[in-house]
This record gives structure tokens, C-alpha cells and sequence, in this order.
């Protein structure tokens, strides 16, 4: 019998730790490893070099490696091998060649692949989905505490200052990461967090962080995220309530196609930029309309091969360009398209860009309606079919795809990665 408690006591604190290292994943993956580090000191497009982040990431990746080799089953681990953001990887693996500085692309690859092992380890590591949502609550309250301590005993840390380019948004919270349009999307996605721990019964943790993470939503100034939040949560909650997945899928398109249209789609049709005038004060969302007509240039320039990743934006390709003088916007100094659809197909060309608009948009929708079939499966697939949603939205006025170990992209592969696990395998119950 002593035989008997000690293995019982030994796979308890397997199971301990494998939920301690989940949450600390994901507070990791909301956190990042240089919280209020402040504007970056190098353009958007640069290879930083940074040796926190080398070192930091190369490390978890070894020890959550481990920790899922130690604490997973095989089986569990072995399916994903055909995961999308394999996929993803590799297609960005292929551009390499074509980048300004193949080795410095390289390297940013291998930080994401790195990066996209903690995501896999938080997910995958939990025995139960109890565990993993009391897990997600903690990681979730402890960004949320930290961020609103800086918000209250240092502010200059966590909201825009008056001084810089960044003048403008001056008052705006960004919490712990550089910009509000970064930080916005990440404290929805964390209230999306707080509706899923709701349901799983951590009804006084769920609400406390549902109510934090909007009150920073609706401080950060971002009315594209104010906007798209209540639609992406709306839609799947009316879709679990009407039993009416399908549906709600349809909607999802239906809103797509008009942000499509309202957005970049001005750029093409000048109805559609009527339109869209008739609707919002600015249709150019203030100036985008103009990188998008560059980037949809520069597309059409190398259409298969595209430029390479994180080979376009801040690289002599366009640095070196003549000022354009009666645009609003000075191209040569933009971090990114400020569209990650147009911004996929610049790196990856077009046959590589849809490839990753499918695998991270498209797919993930499917295996919704896989696991949406199951009632065990639904109040994890309904946090990520939100999250999914959510960033596609995002994605039509910023860039994000393997945006290296950046808190938002993360958050979308973690998203996928749930919608994967969820329509292939049964989920735990306590």
C-alpha cells in the first residue's frame, strides 16, 4: 500500500507542477520577458539582437520541452505533428532566401519557433480543464494586479507620455507593453480569459478579471478594439445560447467581408471609399490608406516569392525610397503595413500569405465546429473561436503574424493551438 500512495502522491505532484508551469505560461505569454520596457530603441523591422529574449526563450523552450516529454502522453503529443502553425513555420522557413538579411531572419524564426513551444507547453501540460482554468485565472489576475500597481504607484510606465512622435495619444493607457493598439487587443483577449474561467465555475475571479481588463480596454483609447471586442464575444455567446454554430460562423464572414470592404477594399473601389466615408469621420484610418495602397504596390512586384520575412518594412527596400511629400505619412519610417493579410503576402508572397490566412483564420473555424459538437469541448472552443474572431478582425488595420514572440501573436497561436487540441481530443473534467 505504501508502494500504491507514494505513486499517487508522486503523479499529484506531477500534475501540480504541470499546472504551475501552464499558468506561468501563460502569464508569460501575456507578460512578455521585458514588461514596460517602453518604445523599442530599434525600428519595428530590425533585428534587435536582444539577449534577453534569445536567452530567455531558448530556455523555456528546454524546460517546458521537458516538462511535456515528462508530464504529457505521447499519443497527446504526437498530433501535432500536423498542427497548422507547423505549417505556419514552415512557410516562413521557405521565404528565408529571399529576405534583405537571411541570417538576422533566421534568427527572429528561431525566437518565434522557441516562443511557440511555451504556447504549446501551456496548453498542452494541464491534466484537466479545471486545472487549466484555474491556472489561466491566476496568470491573468497576477498581469492584471502588476499592471494596474504600475498604473497607480508609476504611471509613466504603463500610459503614453505627451513627449515623442507618440505624443498624440498621450493619456492612453498601454500597460505594460510599448503601444496602446498592442495592448488593447491583449486585455481583450484577457477578458475573454476571465468569460472562460467564468464558466468553468470561478465565477468571482472570472468577473474580476472580465471587469479589469475592459476598464483598461476602454482607457486604452482604441476604438477599433472597443469596437471589435463586444462583436466577437456577442457572436460566439449567441451561438452557444441559439445552439447555432453554423450561424454564427456565417455572421462572422458577413462581418469579414464589410471591415474588408471598409477598410483596405477603400483603397480598390471608390464606392467603397464613399462608402465608407458616408460611415466613419475618417476612411483613411488616419493615413493607412496610403501604406495599403504602397504595400499592394509592392505585392504585385514580387507576387510569389514576396520579399521574405521580416524583409520589408525599416530594410533598405523601402528606407531608401524618396520622401513622398504630399502623403500624410513618411513611408521610410513605418514599423509594418498596418494590415497583417497584406503584410503575410509582402513577406510570403500571395500563394504563401493565403496559406497562412487559411491556417490561422480559416482552419481554426473548422475545427470550432468539430469541437462545438461536443459539450465537454465547447466552453474551451468558444474562448478561442472568440480569440480567433477577434484578431481576424485586428488583423485587417494591424500587423501581427509571427510578429516574433509578441504577446498578440501569441495569443493567436495559442488560440489555434486550442482549437486544434480541442477537435481532436477529448477534454478532462475534474
Amino acid at each position: 500500500m505504501d508502494a500504491v500512495h507514494a505513486a499517487r502522491a508522486a503523479i499529484d505532484r506531477g500534475r501540480t507542477i504541470a499546472a504551475f508551469l501552464s499558468g506561468l505560461g501563460l502569464f508569460l505569454l501575456l507578460a512578455t520577458l521585458q514588461p514596460f520596457a517602453g518604445p523599442p530603441q530599434t525600428a519595428e523591422g530590425e533585428s534587435s539582437g536582444n539577449v534577453v529574449n534569445q536567452i530567455g526563450y531558448v530556455t523555456l523552450a528546454l524546460i517546458y520541452g521537458a516538462a511535456m516529454l515528462a508530464f504529457c502522453e505521447r499519443a497527446a503529443l504526437a498530433r501535432l505533428r500536423s498542427s497548422s502553425l507547423i505549417v505556419v513555420l514552415l512557410v516562413a522557413a521557405i521565404s528565408l532566401p529571399q529576405a534583405l538579411d537571411p541570417e538576422a531572419a533566421f534568427r527572429a524564426l528561431l525566437l518565434a519557433s522557441f516562443a511557440m513551444v511555451l504556447v504549446v507547453g501551456t496548453l498542452a501540460l494541464p491534466w484537466t480543464e479545471e486545472s487549466f482554468a484555474n491556472a489561466a485565472a491566476n496568470a491573468a489576475l497576477c498581469l492584471l494586479l502588476l499592471v494596474y500597481a504600475a498604473l497607480m504607484f508609476a504611471p509613466t510606465l504603463a500610459i503614453h507620455g505627451s513627449e515623442g512622435v507618440e505624443g498624440v495619444h498621450a493619456g492612453h493607457w498601454r500597460g505594460h507593453l510599448t503601444h496602446k493598439n498592442y495592448a488593447a487587443p491583449v486585455f481583450s483577449m484577457v477578458a475573454m480569459i476571465g468569460i472562460y474561467v467564468w464558466r468553468i465555475g470561478l465565477r468571482w475571479r472570472g468577473a474580476a478579471i472580465v471587469l479589469l481588463s475592459v476598464v483598461f480596454v476602454l482607457n486604452s483609447g482604441s476604438k477599433t478594439t472597443m469596437g471589435f471586442l463586444p462583436i466577437a464575444i456577442g457572436l460566439v455567446m449567441t451561438a452557444r445560447l441559439a445552439g447555432r454554430p453554423r450561424l454564427m460562423l456565417a455572421l462572422h464572414l458577413c462581418m469579414v467581408v464589410l471591415i474588408g470592404a471598409l477598410t483596405v477594399g477603400t483603397v480598390f473601389s471608390p464606392a467603397l471609399l464613399k462608402l465608407s466615408a458616408a460611415i466613419n469621420a475618417d476612411p483613411t484610418f488616419t493615413g493607412r490608406d496610403e501604406i495599403w495602397k504602397f504595400a499592394s504596390a509592392k505585392i504585385a512586384e514580387k507576387p510569389w516569392l514576396g520579399h521574405g520575412y521580416l524583409s520589408f518594412w525599416q530594410t533598405p527596400a523601402v528606407t531608401r525610397l524618396e520622401e513622398n511629400f504630399e502623403a500624410s505619412w513618411d513611408i521610410r519610417g513605418i514599423g509594418s503595413g498596418h494590415n497583417s493579410y497584406l503584410d503575410a503576402m509582402l513577406m510570403f508572397g500571395v500563394p504563401g500569405g493565403l496559406a497562412m490566412i487559411y491556417c490561422l483564420m480559416i482552419k481554426p473555424l473548422a475545427n470550432y465546429l468539430t469541437a462545438h459538437a461536443d459539450p465537454q469541448r465547447r466552453r474551451l472552443a468558444d474562448l478561442a473561436a472568440m480569440m480567433v474572431m477577434f484578431m481576424t478582425y485586428i488583423g485587417m488595420l494591424e500587423s501581427f503574424i509571427l510578429n516574433r514572440a509578441e504577446p498578440v501573436w501569441l495569443l493567436l497561436a495559442f488560440a489555434v493551438l486550442a482549437l486544434e487540441l480541442a477537435s481532436r481530443m477529448a477534454i478532462r473534467r475534474a
